[in-house]
């Protein structure tokens, strides 16, 4: 059986406080947000007609002065500075209308000739 994927999310969320993560109480908020939201909009269903949206808490994605991260694949979208406020338009606009937000975003580091089906 194969699950198909519309997007895998990535947030940095360290397990411990580090000199380099700036963010540590923010990137637990976000966290919170961020499954709260997929829950409420029922994007984490896995008979999603467009795909299931996964979500990855990752330890650090190596960008703390920008932090929170979000890593949006397959696009490849790296938001910067993702608090509790910015999941749900994250959310909405990226992931449901198709639209990455322009200026929340740090860089853009796209997969290319990848499928979207997992197995």
């Amino acid at each position: 059986m194969s699950l198909k994927v519309s997007h895998h999310l990535l947030l940095c969320v360290p397990n411990k406080t580090s000199s380099l993560c700036s963010n540590l109480a923010q990137s637990k908020q976000s966290w919170e947000q961020l499954k709260f939201i997929l829950k409420k909009l029922r994007l984490e269903e896995p008979n999603r007609p467009e795909g299931i949206v996964l979500r990855s808490k990752v330890d650090c994605l190596r960008i703390c002065k920008s932090g929170p991260i979000l890593l949006i694949w397959p696009e490849g979208i790296w938001y910067q500075k993702v608090f509790p406020n910015r999941v749900e338009p994250i959310i909405n606009r990226h992931i449901i209308k198709g639209q990455p937000i322009k200026e929340w975003v740090l860089k853009n580091t796209p997969l290319r000739n990848l499928g979207n089906k997992v197995h």
